[in-house]
């Protein structure tokens, strides 16, 4: 791609509302907009892709466990809220609206009711179980306040799984499974995190872990172990207790950014609803369920609260919208220009995802490249310059903006993965 040809309006400006960092630098750097009503955004082309990158190692990791994609209506008939009593006990975050023949619906804050209501229509034997599904789809909260941007909208892309088994032992099997699969994914997108025993809330159920993003800017308060990856939300450990109750290390207290919460829901839905299968002895039993959360869109502003600098965005590899940014420092310089062009559609080649910086107006300097290209925060730039004469260019690491001189002879893929 030529950063010419695409929509990034960077501005050096944040609007004054813009708290937290994420939602600062997200919005100067050209991945979101403000849609015009509160806490709704566009995904500018940046944030798009940065977002479908994001999406693309979730939905990796989970087929990976055997999970199996759906896609579900973000519409959802009251009456499967009703039969489970949510429809009040959720509240006002609930939006409700009623179509043309005035049928009652929502905007599916999240989808435990809809995906009971089909698998209770498909799934009638304990032949067929266990059975994971998860979809990677829009979800609608009337947020009383929205805030913080990503971190706190009102419409946001969530990973909503679902599972229903036959028995208690293998809700809990599957349960430890998807914490593992989380763990991958956490762990492939480059971010320090905690998995800590969590309240069920409004979702229910007997048990549940939250996957934490490690930031000074979070919400809420953690314990930590110093001595093992044990961690609990402040709601379920005492604030007075100092020692881990997992090896008798040190606990402390941390900030972290919920970005993903699972739950062994047990029949608290399935029950309500009469989703129900015949067990081995050919008698109707209701499904034991477990649910499992990802804040996909979330995760984007997770990801820069904890990589970025006072010149912005800091983007691990897995998640950049491109890995590098070539830069020619004069862009009317036939000679840089071809060197770039050559390196861009060597590493195109090698499917290396990479943007030149081909801009030649007179407002877009080597000055105003390189503020670009340290505010949206691309993990490597290599500026293409004078030094060709003597076969040479550079490469900065946009973490530290570290500089190498690089011989055009180099394998210079090699370098950048």
């Amino acid at each position: 791609m030529k950063f010419s040809r695409m929509l990034i309006p960077t501005t050096k400006e944040s609007p004054n509302d813009a708290v937290l960092a994420s939602h600062k630098l997200l919005l100067r750097a050209g991945f979101i907009q403000q849609s015009g009503g509160s806490g709704l955004y566009n995904f500018l082309p940046l944030g798009k892709i940065t977002l479908d990158r994001v999406r693309a190692i979730v939905k990796d990791e989970l087929d990976k466990a055997g999970c199996q994609e759906v896609h579900l209506p973000i519409v959802t008939p009251i009456s499967l809220w009703e039969e489970t009593g949510r429809a009040d006990k959720f509240g006002r975050e609930l939006l409700r609206f009623k179509d043309r023949h005035e049928n009652s619906f929502v905007l599916s804050p999240t989808n435990e009711e809809a995906m009971v209501n089909l698998v209770r229509q498909t799934v009638k034997s304990y032949k067929q179980l266990p059975v994971n599904m998860y979809q990677i789809n829009w979800k609608f909260r009337d947020e009383v306040r929205p805030r913080f941007g990503l971190m706190r909208g009102r419409e946001f892309l969530m990973k909503d799984a679902y599972s229903f088994h036959a028995t208690h032992e293998d809700m809990v099997r599957e349960f430890h499974l998807m914490e593992e699969t989380y763990k991958k994914i956490f762990s492939r997108l480059g971010l320090e995190f905690r998995v800590v025993e969590a309240d069920s809330g409004a979702i229910g159920g007997a048990g549940s872990k939250e996957f934490m993003i490690l930031a000074d800017s979070g919400e809420d308060t953690i314990m930590v172990c110093s001595s093992c990856d044990f961690g609990a939300n402040i709601e379920v450990l005492s604030e007075e207790e100092s020692v881990c109750p997992k090896c008798g290390g040190e606990l402390s207290q941390t900030k972290g950014i919920e970005a993903g919460h699972i739950f062994q829901l047990g029949t608290v839905y399935s029950e309500p609803m009469k989703a129900e299968f015949l067990n081995e002895k050919q008698k109707l039993e209701p499904f034991i369920m477990g649910t499992y959360g990802i804040g996909v869109s979330r995760l984007l502003a997770g990801i820069i609260e904890q990589n970025h600098d006072d010149k912005g965005c800091i983007w691990t590899k897995e998640s950049a919208p491109f890995l590098v940014d070539i830069i020619v420092a004069k862009a009317k310089n036939s000679e840089q220009i071809k060197v770039a062009t050559d390196i861009y559609n060597s590493l195109l080649e090698k499917g290396i995802p990479v943007i030149l910086d081909d801009r030649a107006d007179k407002k877009t300097g080597f000055g105003v490249k390189m503020k670009d290209f340290e505010l949206i925060g691309f993990p490597y730039a290599i500026v293409v310059g004078n030094d060709i004469k003597d076969g040479k260019i550079e490469l900065i690491t946009r973490n530290g903006l570290i500089k190498e001189e690089l011989s055009l002879e180099e394998n210079i893929s090699e370098r950048l993965t």
